[in-house]
């Protein structure tokens, strides 16, 4: 494999940074050079806020559940999808304002996320360590309001950003086979290809180096989507101007 495929197939999550500082250059480097992302109909519905102040943080890294790596990496940034720019662009064609479609929402949300994986590729190629930080959408209008952010941006998630201090073990993901479907969706495998999948998963829940448990895809995953249903967003979102139509 070249550089990039191992650098993509080898990605882990890293929650414990040294002292090390980013140099300022470096960053907007990688910014710079995320921004190559591909982009619907190049609207480039995105912005970053580089969290600094050290208090915002330890609201954030509450807000977030407890998250610690929030406040101890070296850099935080919160990936947001914007519209604002977009939308002057509308207002100056004469076109109007947005009306908060979700095709727009849609658009912005993927904007955000593929500039932010760029952004992880590029970090982990120069030796820094990253992990995306979901839970700032456990009080989106906390964050929204600390970050001073207008109508039509809304924070996505987060991003820990710094050199490793440890290397947790590489999680094995889903199959190819289980993810590749030819001509049409093939749903009758889904029972099987999830069972086998478990086993992988408890295997390597049980052999890892640090943190074993006694534990499954489908637990994990169950968890993740049935106990974080973060119910508040729609109207969190449509406050902000989204997904009115």
């Amino acid at each position: 494999m070249n550089a990039i495929l191992q650098a993509q197939s080898t990605h882990k999550s890293i929650r414990q940074y040294t002292d090390k500082t980013i140099d300022d250059a470096l960053l907007k480097q990688l910014i710079q050079c995320a921004q190559g992302a591909a982009s619907s109909s190049f609207i480039q519905a995105y912005s970053i806020v580089q969290v600094i102040n050290k208090e915002n943080r330890a609201k954030i890294a509450a807000l977030a559940g407890g998250q610690k790596w929030v406040e101890s990496a070296a850099e935080f940034l919160i990936i947001c999808a914007d519209l604002t720019r977009v939308e002057q662009c509308s207002l100056e064609q004469g076109l109007g304002e947005l009306e908060g479609n979700a095709e727009h929402f849609i658009a912005a949300t993927t904007d955000a996320t593929f500039m932010a994986q760029n952004l992880m590729l590029g970090a982990e190629s120069v030796g820094l360590g990253a992990v995306f930080i979901g839970g700032i959408r456990n009080d989106p209008a906390q964050v929204a309001e600390l970050l001073h952010l207008p109508k039509q941006v809304y924070p996505v998630f987060g991003l820990c950003l710094g050199y490793p201090d440890t290397q947790p073990d590489l999680k094995p993901r889903l199959p190819v086979d289980v993810i590749l479907h030819k001509d049409s969706y093939d749903s009758s495998r889904c029972a099987d290809d999830v069972k086998t999948y478990d086993a992988q998963m408890q295997a390597y829940y049980q052999s890892r180096g640090n943190n074993q448990k006694m534990s499954n895809w489908s637990e994990q995953t169950a968890a993740a989507v049935q106990k974080k249903k973060r119910e508040h967003m729609l109207s969190f979102l449509q406050d902000q101007g989204f997904l009115k139509c």
